[in-house]
């Protein structure tokens, strides 16, 4: 079975109601910055006939397999192997001077989640690696072998809210003085074997702390903050995103992003809103969107979703 064959995109037709507008546009341009397995890229090709898409992703397994997927539109897709903060280089190596949708399906992907071999998944034995670009950077085995305890505490805490983080750290320095730990399978007993009962009937002890090395990994997070602003100063006026986030560190970035280009920057007690002041986007759902039931019943990746989405309407301050 192929990849693509057992994935599912998520929130796929509410991906579509909110981007629609923008892209039937004549000559409309769709950037999809986490390509992935292509199932939203593909979805979007076959709905908008004239839609042009440029399709990022730091996986060059990703993007190979992607790019046979989507074959058919070949005369309509730029597939770029590049990191989703590095928009406004690639716009500008591609000649695009602006874009009319854009979606972020943050995240690891469904086809790096099912190859073993990557060492994202806690629950296969394989070495520890976690790079989504598996051509280059750090990877989850430097990163034990090489922090000291407190930055491997520190990234427990932060990006994987792991209340146990002191324990952790502390049992994988006095673990890697005896040998390296190379595979998930030893990072798992190690992090079980540091797990109170009552802790792991909640739930796997592992899986944090496999979160937070994937993001330390691939420095998720700080490749986001800059992601996002670069992708909206590039949407043309009555262009929008959407952005699905799957974790709160995520969607928290998302959110604070979204406020500030929401929200009119008139200063305070100014008894009328000068047109320099109002705001450049508006806000297309209340809050952050979740996956209905139905959904997460067929779709198990789409419980933790949460979607926010925005429409540019006016242009930069001159």
């Amino acid at each position: 079975m192929q990849h693509h064959d057992r994935h599912i995109p998520v929130l796929l037709e509410r991906c579509v109601e909110l981007l629609a507008p923008a892209l039937e546009r004549p000559g409309a341009v769709l950037l999809d910055a986490t390509l992935g397995l292509g199932g939203h890229a593909e979805a979007f090709l076959q709905r908008f006939p004239e839609l042009t898409l440029v399709g990022l992703d730091r996986d060059p397994d990703a993007l190979a397999r992607t790019g046979e997927r989507l074959a058919p539109f070949a005369d309509r897709i730029r597939l770029v192997h590049a990191v989703y903060d590095e928009v406004p280089e690639v716009l500008e190596r591609e000649g695009i001077p602006a874009l009319d949708g854009v979606l972020f399906d943050l995240g690891v992907s469904s086809m790096q989640l099912d190859e073993a071999e990557r060492g994202f998944a806690y629950a296969q034995d394989a070495p520890l690696d976690m790079r989504m670009d598996n051509s280059t950077g750090v990877t989850a085995a430097d990163v034990l072998a090489e922090y000291d305890e407190s930055e491997l505490r520190r990234i427990f805490y932060e990006y994987g809210d792991e209340k146990l983080a002191p324990r952790f750290a502390s049992r994988i320095v006095a673990r890697r003085q005896e040998r390296p730990i190379l595979r998930s399978g030893d990072l798992v007993d190690i992090i079980a074997a540091a797990t109170p009962a009552a802790v792991q009937r909640t739930g796997h002890p592992a899986k944090r702390v496999f979160q937070a090395l994937r993001i330390e990994v691939n420095q998720e997070l700080s490749v986001l903050e800059r992601a996002v602003p670069n992708a909206l100063d590039a949407l043309a006026v009555g262009g929008r995103i959407v952005v699905l986030a799957y974790q709160s560190l995520e969607d928290r970035i998302v959110k604070r992003e979204l406020a500030v280009r929401t929200a009119s920057t008139a200063p305070a007690g100014l008894p009328v809103e000068l047109p320099e002041h109002a705001p450049r986007f508006r806000a297309l759902v209340r809050g952050a969107e979740l996956a209905g039931d139905e959904e997460r019943a067929v779709n198990s990746r789409a419980t933790p979703v949460r979607l926010r989405a925005a429409e540019r309407i006016r242009e930069e301050n001159r």
